[in-house]
């Protein structure tokens, strides 16, 4: 079952935090695919000068000022789309992007995605990736992720005792030294940053 609206209303740090280890599902025409939540960025406001929100409400950014629990994707660099679950309060920009998962149901899927990829490790460790091998893209952008074929849900922790880690943000040059980026620590699946 979908995680409920509440989960995705408080504060942004406090909602990526959660969302690791978490699975994310999306029930796509090909079939169900699913992974286990490793890794996330939290942007927070307009003071925040990493998010799109920094300029204000914009056609763009009006799903982050939207109501907590809708899915913001976006285009970048031209060819890839990123995916980011919104949070906090209507009307306050909120927005956690989803940067890796562990792949668990769909792999075959995800492979195809991601042009016969083979390696588990690489098919969503990183958010162009996971975007790729989810099959996430403008068609998702708003969608809404407590009862749409897009969603997070519940994954028992049990037997889980993976630390986590907060970083800086990685692939921005502003806001650096927040240490937004939330990772499960050792985790073979998070993304590997190169500068």
């Amino acid at each position: 079952m979908p995680l409920p609206r509440s989960f995705y209303s408080g504060h942004t740090l406090r909602v990526a935090e959660k969302l690791l280890g978490q699975l994310l599902v999306h029930n796509s025409a090909e079939g169900e695919i699913a992974g286990r939540i490793v890794e996330a960025e939290a942007y927070i406001g307009e003071d925040d000068p990493a998010c799109h929100a920094a300029k204000g409400y914009t056609p763009r950014t009006a799903i982050m000022y939207g109501e907590p629990g809708h899915a913001y994707v976006y285009f970048t660099y031209g060819m890839h789309y990123m995916f980011n679950v919104v949070t906090e309060r209507k009307g306050f920009p909120g927005a956690v992007l989803i940067r890796a998962v562990e792949p668990i149901k769909g792999i075959e899927i995800m492979a195809r995605h991601r042009r016969r990829v083979t390696d588990p490790k690489n098919l969503a460790n990183g958010p162009a990736k996971l975007c790729q091998a989810f099959r996430i893209d403008r068609h998702l952008n708003g969608v809404d992720l407590c009862r749409s074929v897009l969603y997070v849900e519940r994954l028992s922790q049990k037997g889980h005792t993976s630390k986590i880690l907060w970083t800086p943000r990685i692939g921005i040059s502003d806001g650096l030294d927040r240490h937004w980026r939330c990772c499960l620590a050792e985790n073979p699946y998070v993304s590997h940053y190169r500068p």
